[in-house]
């Protein structure tokens, strides 16, 4: 196996080396691995996301202490007084005030939590109005670093489980939150560095305040718990900025996104919160039309959990799963939605896409427009270059595919052997029926207005406030990837 299509700027910033790197499925796995490795960071933390809540506890028992001792605002506020020298930075979007609100104004009453404390609290408005900044990144000592889908939020834990009732599944003021499904990947070495350099120049643009790297690490802060999934790899970092303040676009995962679904021979496996863009979803279309082209999986939630959402990406991704199945003419797509053992939903919000057993791919970005040009995003990917990544690669894949069936990741490879597919697999495992059809939601004329125009989805800065120009831009776009001249 030779890398392809991981290539320094063009589908990814960066390509650096990790000795270590472990898959991590649900909030469970996610927080549990940072409270570790935070226990074991001396010189420096830092932490960019889209939200945050330090009232977030990342080890959950069902017991409510008072003292929110692995809350995640406790942890730095005790690691910053037990260790004095130790440099912590929380950058944060300044999101919006009805986005907020939905939050209770955290991560804005957050500032009052850290205020004269030793931990730096910032809000980043440093993004077009439309905009937002959208990376998931946490790195300790630039030694261990977490890159995913999910936010430090009172409702963002769950177990692999999705129980319809768990009594750790439940936010400060005692109300219980549904099942929610994450995946991260953690990383180190030259790997964690680079997503230092990442964090520190985002916190430069942010304050117009300069940090230096930190110290080498006395010791190893990576967890002695966790074990590696794959040792010795490659980690690409693909990125999305904006044009702004006289920054040029990067959209490295746009073309990265592009040209994975270009070089599947076998299988594209999607997880994800939305899936709007038209010009991905032409992407697919044309492997769907190839009679050897291979089959596409996409998991997501029945419904969004915000009216907002269930108005604007739900209505348009009715119209993309319009469209690939009317591609489909061979029968090699299926878009499901989760559910638990009871018939409950699962709020799908993993940022996911494996590619064959070549190549996977973890981060912030969604399947939608402004994830291309308008926010900013983080993504790790790993391209197999020998049997045991790719056999790694298969495993996070049939273990994600498994665990909505209650399933391990062996049944569903021994499936996939003997039905000669993941579709066939997946619908030889899916018994009790929790994996569902997403259906296509009924159009009216307003949210067919909204949908066509994709309101509440802007491409870039250039189209935020035109939505008039969206759909023409769109549809060139999409003609594009039909003529095969996409990048």
């Amino acid at each position: 196996m030779t890398t392809t299509i991981l290539e320094p700027g063009a589908t990814c910033w960066r390509i650096e080396r990790a000795r270590r790197v472990t898959f991590l499925v649900d909030g469970q796995d996610y927080f549990g691995a940072v409270r570790l490795a935070l226990a074991n960071a001396r010189h420096s933390v830092l932490l960019l996301g889209w939200g945050f809540d330090p009232r977030t506890r990342l080890q959950p028992d069902g017991i409510e202490r008072g003292d929110d001792a692995d809350g995640i605002g406790q942890m730095l506020l005790d690691l910053a007084r037990l260790w004095p020298g130790i440099d912590i930075r929380v950058l944060i979007w300044k999101s919006a005030l009805p986005i907020a609100a939905s939050q209770e104004f955290f991560p804005h009453r957050a500032r009052a939590w850290f205020a004269e404390t030793q931990v730096h609290f910032r809000l980043d408005d440093a993004t077009p109005l439309a905009g937002c900044h959208h990376q998931k990144v946490v790195v300790i000592d630039d030694a261990v670093a977490f890159c995913g889908g999910a936010d430090f939020g009172v409702d963002r834990w769950d177990s692999p489980a999705h129980l319809d009732a768990d009594a750790r599944r439940f936010d400060p003021t005692y109300s219980a939150h549904p099942p929610r499904h994450e995946v991260g990947m953690m990383v180190d070495g030259d790997a964690a560095r680079a997503l230092g350099d990442l964090a520190r120049e985002r916190w430069r643009r942010a304050t117009e305040e300069v940090v230096s790297p930190p110290l080498a690490p006395d010791a190893d802060p990576w967890p002695a718990a966790i074990a590696p999934d794959i040792t010795d790899s490659d980690v690409a970092i693909a990125r999305t900025e904006p044009i702004w303040a006289g920054r040029p676009l990067v959209d490295e995962w746009r073309r990265l996104t592009l040209a994975s679904i270009a070089s599947a021979r076998r299988t594209i496996y999607l997880e994800n919160q939305y899936f709007t863009s038209p010009v991905i979803a032409e992407a697919i279309a044309r492997r769907l039309a190839e009679p050897e082209g291979p089959e596409v999986v996409f998991i997501s939630a029945e419904r969004s959990p915000s009216w907002f959402d269930q108005l604007t990406m739900d209505r348009t991704r009715t119209l993309v799963l319009r469209r690939l199945r009317r591609a489909d003419v061979f029968g090699r797509f299926r878009a499901y939605h989760a559910d638990t053992t009871r018939g409950g939903p699962i709020i799908i919000h993993a940022k996911l896409a494996i590619t064959d057993d070549r190549l996977a791919r973890i981060g912030s970005a969604n399947l939608n427009n402004r994830s291309s040009e308008l926010d900013t995003e983080c993504e790790l990917a790993i391209e197999a270059s020998d049997e045991a990544t790719a056999a790694a690669i298969a495993r996070l894949r049939n273990r994600l595919v498994g665990h909505y069936l209650a399933r391990s990741a062996g049944d569903v490879a021994t499936a996939i052997a003997r039905h000669g597919g993941l579709i066939g697999a997946i619908e030889a495992l899916n018994r009790h029926g929790r994996l569902k059809p997403i259906t296509p939601l009924r159009m009216g004329a307003f949210t067919s207005l909204v949908a066509t125009y994709h309101l509440g989805d802007p491409i870039g800065v250039y189209d935020a406030w035109r939505p008039w120009r969206r759909k023409r831009l769109l549809a060139l776009d999409v003609q594009a990837v039909a003529r095969g001249d996409a990048d």
